[in-house]
């Protein structure tokens, strides 16, 4: 409950959003991780759901940890970075979305333009409802 003079609260979606050190660009990228898993070697050709200056996630079958260094190839570039398993979320499926975070933020990496600090994905930014066209049902009309 306000009194009027406090902001309403923050939904968490948002306030989560602004403590992220970069934006987030949702784009499919082809790339490859390196690591082990197991204690053996593992390489798995996979895609990006979204990337940052920070990092990626991805899916992988590959089973990781929370903290496992790993390497990221790009695909297009073969440029090869040192990241560590960030985020590791409930397997649903064969596959499991790993967050990758770079060990030294890298936004050349990904070879894309990130969008600008203020940006915002929120609901506020959607466009408004075209107006309705008005049209005549009557053929007179158009004289």
């Amino acid at each position: 409950m306000t009194n009027g003079k406090e902001p309403p609260p923050i939904p968490a979606a948002q306030q989560h959003s602004k403590l992220r050190r970069t934006q987030r660009v949702h784009i499919q990228m082809a790339v490859i991780v390196r690591g082990t898993s197991k204690g053996k070697p593992f390489e798995e050709e996979t895609k990006t759901t979204t990337v940052n200056a920070n990092g990626c996630l991805v899916s992988l079958d590959a089973p990781v940890t929370r903290g496992q260094q790993v390497s990221i190839v790009n695909s297009k570039t073969v440029e090869e970075l040192t990241c560590n398993v960030a985020f590791i979320s409930e397997n649903k499926g064969s596959k499991t979305e790993v967050g990758l975070e770079f060990t030294e933020s890298s936004p050349l990496f990904w070879r894309i333009g990130f969008p600008p600090e203020d940006w915002s994905e929120s609901s506020e930014r959607k466009r408004a409802p075209a107006a309705p066209r008005q049209t005549s049902a009557d053929p007179q009309e158009k004289k």
